[in-house]
């Protein structure tokens, strides 16, 4: 049985239990705002397969919601997450608080910016968003100090602006990314699917539905942008129940746009769909074209 992942709330104390796990091994880091799930539980396992520990963090970032959206209703589950971790074998959770992790203040913090991957997309629907995600990695980086760090595709502009800010300021952190996990049903996991009612999950379902009518299409040999986004948008726009916010088919490298996919070269780019179902924003994506003889989203 896994003994339970020591829980680390300092900074001096999470920066002298890596050294030591560091002299001797690698350390693998899975950066995560709790209410986990099983999503979560493959980056760990993938993490645990590559790597010597692995260290999780726990922390609900204020600085990456906006003014109207839903910190104060975020799930905190601490006891369930504890227990998840300890099930894959983390070895340590780094649980801040606010004053630990913005001593100066929610507002007055020195932030980390990637313009040309964040004016778009989610960048545009949720203004500030990115900044917090890329000055929160930056710090925990800094304290967790990891060989390896571990990121979902599903919320795949998160991880180009995760991989850009890495590189560019020279953090020397080996990132992975790993495959959206989903429901049997398709549904990409997420610790927003819980807001769900019955209903509004069944139109939630609209999103992998709509990718995969657009792999389907994209097999009988339609390659042209438009009529693929066409695709999306007609399965989506068919359930009265999902308000779409985005849906597009975009370069994967820097989300530039396309006019058509090119089949030769595999996952060169990335359908990208963000939608409000209820007052549930959920967010999917399919790379493309797909690795030959992979299917990601079943039928």
């Amino acid at each position: 049985m896994n003994d339970s992942p020591i829980v680390l709330r300092s900074i001096a104390d999470t920066r002298n239990w890596s050294s030591e796990i560091r002299r001797s091994g690698t350390l693998g880091f899975v950066p995560t705002m709790g209410a986990l799930h099983e999503g979560h539980a493959e980056l760990m396992r993938v993490a645990a397969r590559e790597c010597g520990v692995v260290a999780v963090s726990i922390y609900v970032n204020p600085t990456q919601f906006g003014p109207k959206e839903d910190l104060g209703k975020y799930p905190r589950t601490f006891e369930s997450d504890l227990e998840l971790c300890r099930s894959v074998g983390v070895k340590a959770i780094f649980f801040p608080s606010d004053e630990i992790m913005y001593p100066h203040g929610r507002e007055d913090f020195t932030a980390v910016e990637v313009p040309s991957l964040t004016t778009l997309f989610e960048g545009a629907s949720r203004p500030g968003h990115f900044v917090g995600v890329a000055t929160v990695v930056t710090k925990l980086f800094g304290i967790v100090q990891p060989d390896f760090s571990y990121f979902g595709r599903k919320d795949y502009q998160q991880w180009l602006v995760i991989k850009r800010m890495t590189e560019d300021l020279n953090l020397g952190v080996n990132l992975r990314r790993v495959d959206t996990v989903r429901e049997s049903d398709g549904l990409a996991m997420s610790s927003r699917n819980r807001y769900l009612s019955a209903d509004e999950r069944a139109s939630a379902l609209g999103l992998s539905r709509s990718l995969k009518a657009l792999e389907n299409a994209l097999a009988t040999g339609e390659t042209r942008v438009k009529p693929l986004e066409k695709c999306i948008m007609d399965v989506l726009g068919s359930d009265p129940g999902v308000q779409l916010d985005y849906a597009r088919i975009v370069n994967a490298d820097n989300l530039r746009e396309l006019e058509v996919v090119e089949t030769h070269i595999p996952e060169s780019a990335v359908a990208l769909i963000a939608a409000r179902v209820g007052t549930t924003r959920l967010i999917d994506n399919l790379m493309l074209p797909p690795i030959s003889g992979r299917t990601e989203i079943r039928a």
